[in-house]
């Protein structure tokens, strides 16, 4: 009797002689999503002076339309991951990106001030609020037991890599043949991503027989259950409800009694106003102001989206080495700098200084999300993922609230100086609360939390 090929044998555990770890082909799908759904976020500042001239419509009013989208894509997220967890990170992230794509293609029917409000606001807030940050933090979270900050990090440079690769050609589009040709192509840019991630885009490891990557055999694909998880073992049946509301509405509970979530809200609110509020929705009609022509100002966003690849890669790297409220602190107080000197540098011409803000703004632009993925997953264990969707919707709430008050302030005196200076005040306080962030949060802090 021949014996038995024991390399056939079906030992019951997961496979893990694979040459690439599947959690790498899922990443880089979801690195090509997160630049699929990015298309938008460059074209509020391109488009909003070729809307103003066709339709007269005031600066508030368009930044209204952006302050809507804002706050759905930071409300969005929580809930977002919340039914990940219940309906599978697949078919989450392919009607988001068909939402985009419709609130984009719909947007060249617009006439009226309203219609903007539900193409640019509700629609595609809805499809990019599905498609945030957070989306970052479940894949890495999933699919990763190390190496998580540097997923995290290159994921998320997958939004400026959408910025990059749009921006040029929205500014372009925008002025021959139309503002409309440019919405068509991030519609585009969002539907072309969809089979892709009906193809490869799984759910979980367990879906393809593997172990997270970086896991042992001797672990299960969590991490062991830290203080946040073991103060809260009495709400164990509530970590696993089915009801997607539910599950992130008491992820907010427990997490609104730990400080150190209410100091990361209020620093990322910050990082928010000070990114996708002013400089993503108001720079280039601020270089505008200033007689630079619109397709040189976004040029130099897409500069900024190229050093914000690096720098979030980066950020990632050192979130897995360093302490992350450190780098929060150094991030944020490093912005303020240079956006209190950023009404000086604006002219006509791009001159060496702007080239140099554009490069350090750019290394910062989104280097504070590993640090604070890596501090929320620390503290609140199995809840991390959705309590950095709470996190990211602060996040949004201030760039909302930035993006109307600029608009506002340059409507009311004409111009943005104001908007810069007090940006740059408020990255000082978001740092002071960085770094007063407890070094040992994910140890003692949870202990005060209670069912």
């Amino acid at each position: 009797m021949t014996a038995p090929d024991l390399t056939q044998v079906d030992t019951g555990k997961p496979r893990r002689n694979r040459r690439l770890h599947p959690a790498w082909a899922v990443a880089a799908v979801a690195f090509l999503a997160l630049v699929g759904a990015a298309g938008f976020r460059a074209a509020p500042g391109v488009l909003m002076v070729p809307l103003q001239q066709e339709f007269g419509w005031s600066t508030t009013v368009l930044s209204l339309a952006v302050s809507i989208n804002l706050v759905l894509f930071g409300l969005t997220a929580p809930f977002a991951a919340a039914l990940m967890e219940r309906f599978g990170i697949r078919a989450v992230t392919a009607t988001a990106l068909c939402l985009i794509g419709l609130g984009s293609a719909l947007t060249v029917f617009v006439n009226q001030s309203w219609q903007i409000l539900l193409t640019w606001g509700l629609l595609i807030g809805l499809g990019t609020g599905s498609m945030a940050l957070v989306f970052a933090a479940t894949i890495a979270n999933t699919w990763f037991a190390k190496s998580r900050g540097l997923v995290i990090g290159i994921l998320t440079a997958g939004s400026a890599a959408g910025q990059l690769v749009f921006l040029p050609f929205i500014a372009v589009l925008a002025q021959n043949p139309g503002w409309r040709g440019a919405s068509l192509l991030i519609a585009a840019g969002a539907l072309a991503v969809v089979p892709l991630v009906l193809r490869w885009l799984k759910n979980s490891p367990s879906d393809v027989g593997v172990l997270p990557y970086g896991a042992e055999e001797e672990t299960t694909t969590a991490e062991a259950p830290s203080a946040a998880e073991v103060a809260n073992a009495g709400e164990t049946e509530a970590l696993k409800t089915p009801n997607a509301a539910v599950r992130a509405l008491q992820a907010l509970k427990r997490a609104s009694k730990v400080r150190t979530f209410w100091a990361l809200a209020a620093g990322f609110a910050i990082c928010g106003a000070t990114t996708n509020g002013l400089i993503g929705t108001h720079f280039i009609p601020s270089a505008h102001d200033h007689g630079m022509p619109e397709t040189t100002a976004a040029g130099l966003l897409a500069v900024v989206g190229i050093f914000d690849i690096v720098g979030t890669i980066a950020s990632g790297w050192l979130t897995d080495r360093f302490n992350p409220k450190v780098l929060l602190a150094v991030y944020y107080q490093f912005r303020g700098i240079g956006l209190l000197v950023l009404p000086v540098l604006l002219s006509s011409t791009v001159e060496p200084s702007m080239v140099i803000f554009v490069v350090i703004y750019g290394l910062d632009w989104v280097a504070t999300v590993p640090p604070t993925a890596a501090i929320c997953r620390k503290v609140f264990g199995a809840d991390g993922s959705v309590v950095f969707g709470w996190v990211f919707a602060a996040h949004q709430l201030g760039a909302a609230a930035a993006a109307i008050l600029a608009g506002y302030i340059r409507d009311a005196t004409g111009h943005y100086t104001y908007a810069w200076i007090g940006a740059a005040a408020m990255c000082t306080v978001a740092a002071i609360i960085s770094a007063t962030i407890r070094k040992d949060a994910g140890k003692k802090e949870p202990l005060a939390v209670s069912a």
